[in-house]
Formats: C-alpha cells, structure tokens, sequence
C-alpha cells in the first residue's frame, strides 16, 4: 500500500496572557467540525493527536452552547497538528503527477508568561528553550495584539503596544545565547512576522487598515526594534519581514451570556496564510537578494512542491524545458520560475480552481482556494500583505 505524501507548513503565535490564544486555536478546530464547514470545504480537518481534539472541539461547543469560554492555560506550551484531508479520491493521472498528497498544519501556541516574567525552576527554564526550538521550523510567527487591552487604553494605546513589544524583544534576547550554537545563527527560522489584532470583535470600527495604522503610530519603533532583535537570529538577515502583514481575528461574538461561534473574523485565512504567504514572499527574496543555493529551500518550507501543486504538471513541464538541467542549480532556478503562480490574477487563479475541481484534482482546488481566500481577505479588509 502506496504511503500518504504530507508536506507541512508550521505556524507559531506568539501572544501575551489572556490574548486569546487557546480561543483562537479552538475556534478554528471546532469551527471545522461544524455541519456548515463540512458541506462546503473542499477537505476535512483532522486532529493528529485524538486528544487534542476532542478537548479543542469541546472548548468550541462550550462556548458554542453554554458561552463558556476555555479556561485561561497559564506556561502551558503546545503544537497542535491538523490533517487537511481530501473530501473525495483524485484521478490516477492527478494522483501520479502530484508532489505530495497531503497538507498538515502545524500550530505552534508559545505561552505569553515566558516574555512577560522568568520562569521559576531550571526545569521550566529548560522547557522554555525546547519550545521555542520547537518553533524554528514555523515559516510564519503571528504576534498577537489583545484588542480588550487595547480598548482598555483607549487614547492611551502606545502604553500596551510598547510594552507588549518590548516583552516580546526582551523574551528573544534572553533566549538567544541558549538557542544560538556556538554563536551561529540559523538558516531556518521564522521569516514572516505578521502583527494580528486578537477579539476584533470588541473593536468592531477598526478594520486591518486602522489597525496597522494604530500600531505604527503608537509604536512603530518598537516593531522597528524587534525586526533588528530577530536579524540577529537567522543567517541572511534581509530575508526577513516584520511590521509588514497585518490581520484582524476574532473567535466569535462575544455578548453577555451568548456567543455567536458562526460570527468569525479572519479564521479561515489561517491555512493559507500558513501556506502561501511564505512562498509569495521567497518570491519577493530571490529577485531582491542574492540568496546561496542552500538556503533557498529553508526560507520556505515546501516551496517548490506547493508551487508545482498551483501551476499544474503541464505547465511544470513547459518550464522545466527552458531550465537548463545542470545539476543543484535546477532547485534554485525552478523554485522563483514556479512560485511566479503566485502572481496570477484572481480571475486566472478562480479558472484554475474550477478546471481542477472539475478534474477531481482536489489538492490543486484546496491551494487556488486559498489563494482566492487571501484576495477575498484583502477585498474585505481584513488582511494586509506587505508589498515589499
């Protein structure tokens, strides 16, 4: 029996206490469940781990028929693995001349405490470093913004956001010594930075826009300050992009006694977020830069696999017979040649999802369906994509 090719593409949250972390994460499982989703998705959303599940499904009902929200998980660390699962077998044709058959996202929760205060014990201190090795694969970090605590300092929200971000600079800075061997820094780290407003649905007149806007204002050299923090982290520090995306996410509508699980915001852009922003961005990179051969592929994972998904294997092969086969070298010339996709219109993105809908081609449909995702969320605002 032929064994399932999964590609994944890892995301890590960064937020501090109380800002929705454990809300976010199992609104989006428990959402998946719904009858709704279920119906109209091109796939299913699995957990890996049944646990996980089970307890990430009953926070969403909780909250779905008694408005109870999770309990608030204090120096708790979690990856949370989800299978995307095709609805329906592909063609043989399709299934042969796929590079993988299968999408997970792995979501990385790293617990706000640890860049708010210092752990207590050696033992906590230790599991601190090994959660924050745990997200070094992550292509994309989401920093979360709190919008409850921003509605708290109304007027006054530069004293929340410098603060947030100066835990957050000051938490890598006292990691780094730990992490770094022998003072080298790594080739693979999170590149895409992206600045989210958490519980948008207490803030409901602030779209992406006056968001991104509020935070440069209030504090844009602290966003400034982390980029050059985290520079000092990776190798090829220009291939880095902090303070450039922004989104607004909510869980649910929040009213007294009631929650409204059907009323998210931004949720469905996890997944292609997680998938294809990387890939635009490297795009971006290797025309900008002068990237060394071996670092292409660790500036985004799976980049080459999900670009021959988007453009199919007939257009793959009308590339690769203009690419000269001269050994290594092919990787770095095919990766920017097939990611171009990426740039395809909407209208030309929305032909490729029917045609591979229509072919049973179920992993092409999922990926242009995220790409149409992304544009829908920069049409409703929000969601905004760095254009550097």
């Amino acid at each position: 029996m032929a064994t399932t090719r999964v590609r994944e593409q890892h995301i890590a949250v960064f937020g501090g206490s109380g800002s929705g972390k454990t809300v976010l994460v199992s609104s989006f499982y428990g959402a998946a469940q719904e009858k709704a989703f279920i119906q109209d998705s091109l796939f299913y959303v699995n957990a890996d781990d049944t646990s996980q599940g089970h307890r990430l499904h009953q926070n969403f009902l909780g909250m779905k028929n008694a408005a109870t929200v999770p309990e608030s998980t204090r120096f708790a660390s979690t990856s949370y693995a989800f299978a995307l699962k095709s609805k329906g077998p592909s063609g043989d044709k399709v299934s042969k001349s796929r590079p993988f058959d299968e999408l997970r996202l792995v979501w990385h929760d790293y617990p706000g405490e640890w860049f708010e205060q210092d752990p207590d014990t050696a033992t906590e201190t230790a599991r601190r470093v090994e959660t924050f090795r745990a997200l070094l694969r992550s292509d994309v970090a989401v920093v979360l913004v709190d919008g409850q605590k921003l509605l708290a300092h109304r007027g006054e929200e530069e004293k929340y956001l410098r603060l947030m971000f100066a835990n957050l600079r000051g938490g890598l800075l006292r990691l780094k010594d730990e992490l770094l061997e022998d003072g080298q820094p790594f080739a693979e780290f999170p590149r895409v930075w992206m600045i989210a407003l958490s519980k948008a649905d207490l803030l409901p007149d602030l779209d992406v826009h006056g968001f991104r806007e509020l935070v440069i204002e209030k504090a844009g050299s602290d966003v400034s300050s982390l980029h050059e923090v985290v520079k000092g982290f990776v190798q090829l520090p220009d291939a880095l992009s902090i303070g450039d995306d922004f989104m607004i996410l909510s869980s649910a509508e929040f009213e007294p006694g009631k929650i409204e699980v059907t009323k998210q915001i931004g949720l469905d852009l996890v997944l292609p977020v997680a998938t294809l922003l990387p890939l635009e961005r490297l795009v971006r990179w290797t025309e900008r830069f002068d990237i060394p051969r071996k670092l292409v592929g660790q500036l985004a994972d799976n980049a080459e696999a999900l670009a021959m998904v988007l453009v199919g294997a007939n257009t793959l092969a009308s590339v690769l017979k203009k690419v000269p086969k001269v050994g290594p070298v092919l990787g770095t010339l095919v990766v920017p040649l097939l990611s171009s996709a990426i740039r395809l219109s909407t209208t030309k993105i929305g032909e490729a999802n029917v045609e591979a809908r229509a072919n049973r081609d179920h992993l092409t449909a999922t990926l242009t369906q995220f790409r149409l995702d992304l544009d829908q969320g920069i049409e409703n605002d929000i969601l905004v994509k760095s254009v550097r």
